[in-house]
């Protein structure tokens, strides 16, 4: 569960321009959150390309992907 405190933090990170590179790539090495939300917020979730963790996940995720799509 996260304070009030750290919940202001997030919302601060989520709106500062310099924390998403190129408009769309979310990078921000203080969060150490794996899934933040997307810039808008009802689209769902992103990586935080600065969290070594999230960038293994989602080349996991991708090799998954091109198995599958190579055994079928």
């Amino acid at each position: 569960m996260t304070s009030e405190a750290d919940r202001k933090k997030y919302q601060e990170w989520h709106a500062d321009p310099q924390n998403w590179k190129l408009g769309i790539f979310y990078y921000n090495k203080e969060d150490k959150r794996i899934l933040p939300p997307k810039r808008i917020g009802w689209m769902g979730w992103t990586i935080n390309f600065a969290n070594p963790w999230s960038v293994l996940i989602f080349v996991f995720l991708l090799l998954i992907i091109a198995i599958l799509t190579m055994a079928f």
